[in-house]
């Protein structure tokens, strides 16, 4: 082959390699940039595209504010998603951590149902217990509930120190807030140590008039101590009178702790009769951490009972409904349902 007719082969190959190493520099880039994304922090997103996913309010970093509650700028009210559990930190256990690192996963804000920091709810068991722990979601911990261990230090100070005005907004242990289309009741049921729980007590008078005052359509309650339970603390007819109180104004979902299992209720009605639809579901979710225990007795109209298992409940309350969801800590999700609003 002469010299003249080689020329287009050797322009041709020319080209072939510059091609080449273009693409091989265009790909060397972007696996640059990937390691530089992920050396400062960055992530890359697993599960549906954002675009089918609900909109729950996403977390907020440490020191940001908290994204708004209310209706969107076309008069739309918001999806909220809240996560959380009962009887939690236990420096002896991991239970705490698993359930923080689940609670790290989710989306939205996040509650407590009572016993946050075991033995006995000191500033001592806080730092040393919770904070390692679910303290790494105290910005979005808006929920905060006191139980029993709390109170096991004097007027829970350990308990009010550590979460601030979120626990005591108007300087008791009982507030309430609105999310979205929702009002949530938070209510102390150490009934001796909260100056009552009965219509007449100071907590009870509020509790009337909380619920009177609110326009919500949907109303979500949560306390430590449940009415009903089939766990070993059983039935605890001293909040009888919140559940009096609540289901007379339309409640949906009360949320308690205390046992320490989860346990799902069927509407009923203040006597423990299933009605539907106008009862008040219960979920027991004692699973945040503290030692796990088996259910000793069958109560009525308990539809799902799981024990030995720590876990999250996760809500989300739509506008008219709501998704409960319980997420033990193997990453299944173990009970889950929806329900209308009244």
């Amino acid at each position: 082959m002469n010299e003249r007719s080689s020329l287009p082969r050797q322009a041709a190959l020319l080209i072939i390699a510059f091609a080449a190493t273009s693409i091989l520099l265009v790909g060397g880039w972007a696996l640059v940039s990937r390691a530089r994304s992920a050396q400062s922090g960055g992530t890359v997103a697993s599960g549906p595209p954002a675009s089918l996913v609900p909109s729950p309010l996403a977390p907020s970093p440490s020191g940001l504010s908290l994204p708004s509650l209310g209706p969107g700028p076309s008069g739309e009210q918001a999806t909220v998603v809240i996560t959380g559990a009962g009887d939690i930190a236990d420096c002896t256990l991991s239970g705490a951590q698993k359930t923080s690192d689940l609670l790290l996963e989710q989306q939205g804000f996040v509650f407590t149902a009572g016993d946050s920091a075991y033995e006995d709810g000191t500033s001592k068991d806080y730092s040393t217990c919770y904070a390692p722990t679910w303290g790494r979601l105290l910005d979005r911990t808006i929920l905060p509930t006191a139980g029993n261990h709390d109170w096991q230090t004097k007027g829970a100070a350990g308990y009010l120190a550590y979460f601030g005005a979120a626990a005591a907004p108007d300087g008791v242990t009982w507030y309430s807030k609105d999310l979205g289309t929702w009002h949530v009741v938070v209510l102390d049921s150490d009934c001796a140590l909260a100056d009552g729980c009965d219509p007449t007590s100071p907590q009870g008078k509020w509790l009337a008039h909380d619920l009177a005052a609110s326009t919500a359509h949907c109303t979500l309650a949560i306390w430590h101590h449940p009415r009903f339970s089939s766990g070993e603390h059983g039935d605890d007819p001293q909040t009888a009178p919140f559940w009096t109180m609540l289901y007379a104004a339309g409640a949906e979902l009360i949320v308690n702790g205390h046992d320490h299992d989860y346990e799902r209720f069927a509407p009923q009605d203040p006597s423990g009769k299933e009605v539907r639809p106008t009862g008040i579901r219960e979920l027991v979710v004692g699973t945040g951490g503290a030692v796990l225990r088996q259910f000793d007795t069958l109560a009525a109209n308990s539809e799902f009972r799981l024990a030995g298992s720590w876990g999250v409940l996760r809500l989300t309350l739509h506008p008219a409904n709501y998704d409960w969801e319980f997420l033990p800590v193997d990453g299944a999700i173990a009970d889950s349902g929806s329900a209308l609003c009244h």
